[in-house]
């Protein structure tokens, strides 16, 4: 069985629970995703199925991808991601994934990228203290001192500086699925997850998740 799918953030909403909880969800346009192509132990090194979400006109696509795309049948898509499958010989290509396969009180993992936030300092994008506001003071948002001038003579990798903050890729954990509409390939998930509205996300089982 396969272990995750595509799908597009829409936005939050609520929904009540039957002991009238109001609970936060993230509604998610879930697939159907085309199963593009089968990768094997004998020909990859691995098995896996790569699928292809959100259709897309053939004339915004290369002759070689859209040679790819032709022995599916389904047309051209915006997107290509890989899940890994214990037996490809349960699918074939052309096949639909829809979401189904998974259900409520799934605990999962979502992928997506983060919104973006540009270049930031280091007090908005790593949370420092700054210095002092008071009369006479001549420090206030700087970073500071960035290291020593006789060892190690060079700023060590991973320091925390101003730089480019979000659009980067953010993998939430261990959240729980509320419900699945399978009628409208909707699936609403617990809270926030990471990306913009009209974004991709990938959604996979828990892989921390408790058996």
């Amino acid at each position: 069985m396969i272990q995750g799918i595509l799908g597009k953030k829409l936005g939050m909403s609520q929904i009540f629970a039957m002991d009238g909880r109001r609970i936060p969800v993230t509604v998610v346009e879930a697939g159907p995703c085309v199963v593009v192509q089968k990768k094997t132990v004998a020909t990859d090194g691995y098995n896996a199925l790569q699928v292809g979400f959100a259709p897309r006109a053939a004339h915004r696509v290369n002759r070689p991808t859209m040679g790819h795309f032709k022995k599916a049948g389904k047309g051209a898509f915006a997107f290509l991601r890989e899940f890994r499958v214990e037996n490809v010989d349960d699918f074939n290509v052309g096949d639909e994934i829809k979401c189904e396969a998974f259900a409520a009180g799934d605990i999962v993992d979502v992928i997506g990228i983060s919104k973006g936030k540009g270049f930031q300092g280091v007090i908005k994008r790593w949370n420092f203290s700054g210095g002092r506001s008071s009369h006479g003071s001549k420090f206030h948002r700087g970073p500071g001192s960035i290291g020593c001038s006789a060892w190690p003579s060079r700023v060590f990798k991973g320091k925390k500086m101003a730089g480019q903050m979000g659009n980067a890729q953010v993998t939430t954990q261990n959240l729980e699925i509320i419900d699945v509409r399978p009628e409208q390939n909707l699936i609403l998930v617990k809270g926030a997850i990471p990306g913009a509205k009209n974004s991709l996300v990938t959604i996979r089982k828990g892989i921390k998740a408790k058996k």
